[in-house]
């Protein structure tokens, strides 16, 4: 029994001093640093894509709607609703087709400013149809109507 007694005396001590150096790594101390990340000189000289929309002649409209509107709605931040010679002439710029395009009359059958002004652009099948009112820009793509136009009503000749 007397070793028995000593065993377990020695395990009882051995388990204390392993105890004992376990917590000693809990007691209040220098904190452990804390890795974090940081990128590498290669990951930040990357540069970014450029993802302007760009003009996709010959493509869809769904293709060119994201330049059809971006193209708009630069020309609205510079200028307003301004006047439809002004907006056909923009998209002219951009590099749409003069002859696939459609726009409303600038005044009222009275001689009166109009509220908003309606433009469209065939492509494909389909038309672009951008407008311009005193809330902004609207853009969408519809469909082209039996009559082979995109805009119903009244347009003006795009004649200069």
């Amino acid at each position: 029994m007397g070793t028995s007694r000593a065993r377990s005396l020695a395990y009882s001590a051995a388990v204390g001093t392993l105890a004992v150096a376990a917590l000693a790594g809990c007691t209040p101390g220098v904190p452990t640093p804390v890795p974090t990340y940081t990128p590498s000189a290669s990951a930040s000289s990357t540069p970014a894509p450029n993802t302007a929309p760009v003009l996709r002649p010959g493509d869809s409209a769904a293709a060119n709607q994201q330049f059809f509107d971006a193209t708009n709605q630069a020309f609205y931040a510079s200028h307003g609703k301004s006047d439809g010679k002004s907006i056909i002439d923009n998209l002219i710029a951009a590099g749409f087709r003069k002859q696939d395009m459609e726009v409303t009359p600038d005044q009222t059958s009275i001689g009166e400013p109009v509220d908003s002004i309606v433009f469209s652009i065939r492509v494909k099948g389909q038309c672009l149809v951008g407008q311009f009112n005193g809330a902004g820009y609207h853009g969408v793509i519809g469909p082209i109507l039996a009559s082979g136009a995109c805009l119903v009503g009244t347009t003006r000749p795009i004649d200069w």
